[in-house]
């Protein structure tokens, strides 16, 4: 039998999710309850089924794809859902969270009698004609998500518990979230101080493939900015043991953060970090 899956909530992500799954032959549910307009447009477009919170609970494979900050208050609501219905699904945790947080909402999840597996999304929402981005998946239930695989999903199972899923997500999002930070950061500093010319040109002659990088990397995180303030900061937990580096991502996240303030003001740092790539236009 197909699994049913509940999908909780249909952002950007979970609703790209959504639709992949129906369009190979699962029922996907998620609540719409208190959503907004712009989520319930998502999730009808994706063939998403609205059904209540406690009716969620009766689903076979639950996935959390919330904020960071979401994740374990999520986990609390649905854990006390899965013991009034009697229910023991699958719960799959795919938020960017850093592994204490994980074994957190292990245990909460765990308490309830359903299973538990650690999830880390790498990658852009799906899109028709893509492949997607990659589930992976640790822990000793892991093996369940394997039928997210065969309908249209690309998974991974890691040969670990719970908690490296996480680890993984963490540290390939602390190199290509933190770099693009780091990117913005002195592309404005060679604005303020006359050089983004010069950087530009330098970057395309001796550095194209940064140059590449950063042209989409840079311009695609304006509207992401306000989301990865709290990624940042769970980086940080993860790197506790470095000091150094931990305090390097709390940074980056006031980096984000500000980042946020200018994309919703569209303040000079916006407008400065477009003008840097409108150079390419201009360069022969």
């Amino acid at each position: 039998m197909k699994p049913r899956v509940a999908i909780v909530a249909p952002g950007a992500m979970g609703s790209a999710i959504g639709r992949r799954l129906d369009e190979h032959g699962l029922q996907v549910l998620t609540s719409l309850t208190g959503r907004s307009g712009a989520s319930v447009e998502r999730a009808r477009a994706a063939g998403m089924h609205h059904r209540t919170d406690p009716e969620l609970a009766h689903a076979d494979l639950f996935l959390s794809i919330v904020p960071p900050a979401e994740a374990e208050p999520v986990a609390r609501q649905y854990a006390a859902l899965f013991r009034d219905a009697g229910r023991s699904p699958v719960y799959v945790d795919c938020n960017a969270v850093n592994p204490r947080t994980v074994g957190r909402i292990a245990g909460i999840i765990q308490g309830s009698g359903a299973a538990f597996v650690d999830g880390g999304i790498i990658g852009g929402p799906p899109k028709p004609g893509q492949p997607g981005p990659v589930l992976y998946c640790s822990g000793p239930a892991a093996g369940a998500v394997e039928a997210l695989g065969r309908a249209g999903l690309r998974v991974r199972v890691l040969p670990a518990d719970i908690g490296a899923a996480s680890a993984l997500k963490m540290s390939y999002a602390g190199i290509t979230k933190g770099l693009t930070a780091l990117a913005a950061t002195m592309l404005l500093a060679a604005t303020r101080n006359g050089a983004a010319e010069a950087l530009h040109a330098e970057l395309a002659d001796s550095q194209p493939h940064l140059l590449t990088q950063f042209r989409r990397a840079v311009p695609d995180m304006f509207g992401k900015a306000y989301r990865w303030v709290a990624e940042m900061h769970e980086i940080a937990d993860f790197l506790e043991e470095d000091d150094a580096a931990r305090d390097v991502y709390r940074r980056f996240g006031d980096i984000y953060e500000a980042l946020a303030a200018a994309q919703r003001d569209q303040g000079d740092p916006i407008a400065q970090l477009r003008d840097f790539f409108e150079q390419d236009a201009a360069r022969p």
